[in-house]
């Protein structure tokens, strides 16, 4: 058994490079490690110390939801980061190198030779009930799938590990390993995945939220089976960029470059299972109840909206009953602690290192709460957001009327000019306690919008804060304001804040954590599940026999509207909005453009967009689109051309085809022959 251990550790090290130091093969090390592993696992304690090591891997760089400092995946076409440097500009022009941001590529293989340490000797341990060695193997197993996908995420095709390895003695080249392809790394997580949720318990208790539960490895499936389905590795019909040039040392395609439609239904099938878990009761959307309790940062429920279905009934039929604001905006800003939320599958929660949610909240809170002031939104990403009766704003991407394949996403509509006043500042009780000043661009718009969006004039609680004066303030972005165009770094390049993740009582006061709400990271939430069922089945033509994941029950999975609602309508509903036309629904092309601006807003900021576009193959076209918003130079007196969107200098974008996978590092191809390069990046040689 310790001899499998030496083995498992020399191959990583070897063949994949888990650090850029040379003493990886260090022979007092493993020296070290032959002669404990016997120790480790007849230990309770230090066996428990080992499967927190392994699940160590996940935070920094590895985050799912973090700031810029690691995980800058939160940033495509929809957020955007300022800062004291260059960074976002090499990162957004594709000017990063081979060996740029290359962390997670050796921590997940680490993570992985821990787990697979930790699958070889836990059944060894005579300390732990046999119901807790299957627990804590699973567990195990989880980590390890999650950190192959976190890797296949990024960098495609990556080599999957012989779980006991091989004999470290052996010539190198009988090390290295050459990349899988896609198809066989998604099938070996989803796999892994249904293997861990046969031991998995449904439930854990508050202190053990981040463990790993039978959900969270359903939901993890139904995640990597739907990237497996999407057209980066499932080329429809008639596509020609297949990805061709993506081949092992032997020439062979590590990308699927043939139409596979039972892959959606694979898919569809998967987030069924989650849905279904506990009889469908397990998990369910967050939400909020109606109130009429005033207070500072909380406002009394608004009005529903009036669409002659949803008003009319109670959650989860309708919203007649709940408010749709709060029930979103609760949902991040720590309002709700991760065990009582039902809609939170897994998170690493609050275990987020030094660039956690919290240090993104204090780069989103404005100079007038001491906040770092650089994290915005695109004018493209504040126009996604619907109006409250379910339509587009007016002028909806209209600086894209020459780009044809926005043709039909514009609204022909010109921008609402004009600003709330005293006199009518009544009739949009949705911005809250300041209203005068802001643009009518920003009213009548959807709750999402207001729980996401520091529009110009957005109201800032702060509630923490120890002066009054600093508390319940209207915050503006024209230049000279304070919060506005600054010779320093502490400025909005568009003019647009984010709202999302704040919590009423966040201040950068002293610049102490403990005036930010603590928050935990949505990793996987309910409502992503939905949305993969709805996806997956709309691309289906054909009907499919489905087995579930515990092969109890036999599913038929065919492109069904009724079903495809049960994956919209409960997100509509508790965003406060009409459902889709039914139109949009029998068009499958329509319904799929709507399917990804849903996603778009409803999981904005948690790092889902950045692979989105890239799993959709559209971040050619997204991410090579200039970037608009508001013209900041402006001062209060020209607040009418501060609002009229420019594309923004200080925020240059570019794509390449290169940059749909992330490059493997020079060092690692040198490390390891037997691998490839991505397409458009070099080796180094």
């Amino acid at each position: 058994m310790k001899k499998k251990y030496i083995l498992l550790s020399a191959i990583l090290g070897v063949g994949l490079g888990l650090s850029s130091c040379a003493d990886q093969l260090d022979a007092d090390r493993y020296f070290k490690d032959r002669m404990s592993l016997e120790d480790v696992f007849s230990s309770r304690d230090y066996t428990e110390e080992w499967l927190a090591n392994a699940f160590e891997h996940l935070t920094g760089s590895n985050a799912d939801v973090s700031s810029k400092g690691h995980t800058m995946y939160c940033f495509a076409d929809d957020m955007y980061f300022g800062d004291r440097d260059d960074k976002y500009k090499k990162w957004k022009n594709g000017e990063y190198d081979e060996n740029w941001e290359q962390g997670p590529w050796g921590s997940c293989y680490e993570g992985i030779r821990q787990a697979s340490v930790f699958i070889l000797n836990i059944d060894q341990n005579i300390k732990f009930t046999e119901e807790e060695r299957a627990d804590l193997k699973a567990q195990a197993r989880f980590v390890r799938a999650y950190y192959y996908w976190l890797l296949l995420r990024k960098y495609g095709p990556i080599p999957l590990l012989p779980e006991e390895g091989l004999d470290y003695t052996k010539e190198y080249e009988d090390l290295a390993y050459s990349r899988n392809t896609y198809d066989e790394c998604a099938n070996f997580i989803a796999s892994e995945m249904k293997q861990a949720a046969r031991d998995l318990p449904l439930r854990r208790g508050a202190n053990n939220v981040a463990r790993p539960t039978r959900g969270a490895a359903l939901a993890a499936r139904a995640k990597v089976l739907l990237y497996a389905a999407s057209p980066i590795n499932n080329p429809r019909p008639g596509d020609t960029e297949k990805f061709t040039d993506l081949v092992d040392r032997n020439g062979r395609n590590l990308i699927a470059q043939e139409y596979n439609e039972e892959k959606w239904a694979k898919a569809a099938a998967a987030a069924l299972d989650v849905m279904k878990l506990e009889g469908g009761t397990r998990y369910a959307l967050y939400h909020k109840l109606a109130s009429q309790q005033v207070g500072t940062g909380y406002l009394p429920t608004l009005p529903p909206y009036d669409d002659g279905n949803f008003v009319n009934k109670d959650w989860p039929d309708g919203y007649k009953n709940i408010d749709p604001y709060e029930s979103y905006r609760s949902l991040f800003n720590g309002s709700v602690n991760a065990s009582d939320n039902v809609e939170l599958i897994f998170t690493r929660g609050q275990n987020q290192s030094t660039e956690g949610i919290n240090v993104m909240v204090r780069h989103q809170l404005p100079r007038a709460a001491n906040g770092w002031n650089t994290h915005g939104l695109t004018q493209k990403q504040c126009d996604a957001y619907y109006m409250k009766d379910g339509g587009n704003c007016p002028g909806k991407d209209s600086e894209y009327i020459d780009y044809p394949a926005y043709a039909n996403r514009i609204d022909p509509n010109p921008r609402r000019e004009g600003f709330v006043t005293e006199e009518n500042k009544g009739q949009f009780p949705e911005l809250g306690n300041h209203r005068v000043g802001v643009s009518m661009q920003y009213v009548e718009r959807e709750p999402r919008f207001y729980a996401s969006v520091a529009y110009n004039g957005a109201t800032w609680y702060l509630l923490n804060e120890p002066d009054n004066a600093n508390k319940d303030k209207q915050i503006f972005y024209y230049r000279g304001s304070g919060n506005g165009y600054t010779n320093t770094m502490f400025w909005l390049r568009t003019g647009i804040g984010v709202m999302k993740f704040v919590h009423p009582d966040d201040t950068n006061r002293d610049e102490k954590d403990e005036y930010i709400r603590k928050k935990a990271e949505p990793a996987i939430r309910y409502a992503e599940i939905l949305l993969i069922y709805a996806e997956a089945l709309n691309e289906l033509t054909g009907s499919y026999t489905v087995a579930s994941w515990d092969g109890e029950t036999q599913y038929t999975i065919q492109r069904d509207i009724n079903e495809m609602k049960k994956g919209i309508q409960p997100i509509r509903i508790r965003a406060g909005i009409p459902d889709y036309t039914p139109a949009e629904y029998e068009d499958q092309n329509l319904f799929r453009e709507k399917l990804k601006r849903e996603r778009q807003i409803e999981l904005m900021g948690e790092g889902h967009r950045y692979y989105d576009i890239r799993r959709w193959k559209d971040a050619d076209v997204e991410e090579s689109l200039p970037i608009y918003g508001c013209n900041t130079l402006m001062t209060e007196k020209w607040k009418d051309v501060f609002h009229v969107p420019v594309a923004v200098p200080s925020l240059p974008t570019n794509f390449s085809r290169k940059m749909y996978f992330w490059p493997i590092s020079h060092s690692e191809l040198k490390r390891n022959k037997m691998l490839t390069q991505n397409p458009g990046w070099t080796y180094n040689d």
